[in-house]
């Protein structure tokens, strides 16, 4: 089996308000480099600082979104983001290790597949779909 290669991207923080996170982050100097809709009705903007490699994702979850929870303070941060070069194999490398798959998600685009660590911090692995 070829190796899979793993590269951390990005850090995603859940927000209580798009607007004014943005506007927060904006006003830092980072600079919006994508935004969208997740398929489950979430949103997304990603963010990086000018001379930075690393992004930061904001993330909001509408009440009625399935990973919706209120934010209490400590909880904000979402997850991290790797970029895998094979999510089937490399989600069959979490399952061989006993690592839970909290969500799996395979869209027209995306194909992610998520674990947790040991104190509930998410983390995503992406890459592309299966040939």
């Amino acid at each position: 089996m070829a190796r899979v290669k793993v590269e951390l991207v990005y850090a995603g923080i859940r927000v209580r308000n798009l607007a004014v996170a943005l506007r927060f982050y904006q006003g830092m100097g980072f600079r919006v480099r994508r935004r969208g809709r997740m398929g489950h009705g979430g949103t997304w903007v990603h963010l990086r600082f000018p001379g930075s490699p690393l992004i930061i994702e904001l993330n909001y979850y509408p009440p009625h979104n399935r990973y919706y929870e209120p934010i209490r303070k400590g909880t904000e941060f979402d997850h991290f983001g790797f970029r895998v070069s094979n999510v089937e194999a490399w989600e069959r490398t979490l399952r061989r290790r006993g690592l839970p798959i909290v969500a799996r998600i395979r869209e027209k685009r995306e194909n992610l597949v998520y674990t947790r660590d040991p104190d509930g911090n998410w983390l995503e692995f992406f890459g592309p779909l299966p040939g």
